[in-house]
C-alpha cells in the first residue's frame, strides 16, 4: 500500500492528500480521496474502503471531519 495523508481541513473545508510523498490535490470528501487513489494506481476501491482504511494517515480529523 501507498503512504496516504490526509491533512487537516483548511479554511474551505478541503484536506490536502499526499500519496507516496507527492501532494495530489485538495479533497472535499470522501469520493475526493477515492480518485486521488486511483490517479496513483489503487483501483478497485469506494468511501467505504477509504473510510475504513487502517493505511490511511488521517491528521486533524477522521474520515468524517471535513469542516475547519
Amino acid at each position: 500500500m501507498p503512504a496516504v495523508i490526509v491533512y487537516p481541513p483548511d479554511e474551505e473545508g478541503g484536506r490536502r492528500v499526499r500519496v507516496d510523498g507527492t501532494i495530489l490535490g485538495r479533497a472535499f470528501r470522501l469520493r475526493d480521496v477515492v480518485a486521488f487513489l486511483e490517479t496513483a494506481g489503487l483501483q478497485g476501491i469506494d468511501e467505504l474502503d477509504v473510510a475504513g482504511a487502517g493505511w490511511i494517515e488521517w491528521r486533524g480529523g477522521g474520515p468524517g471531519t471535513w469542516e475547519h
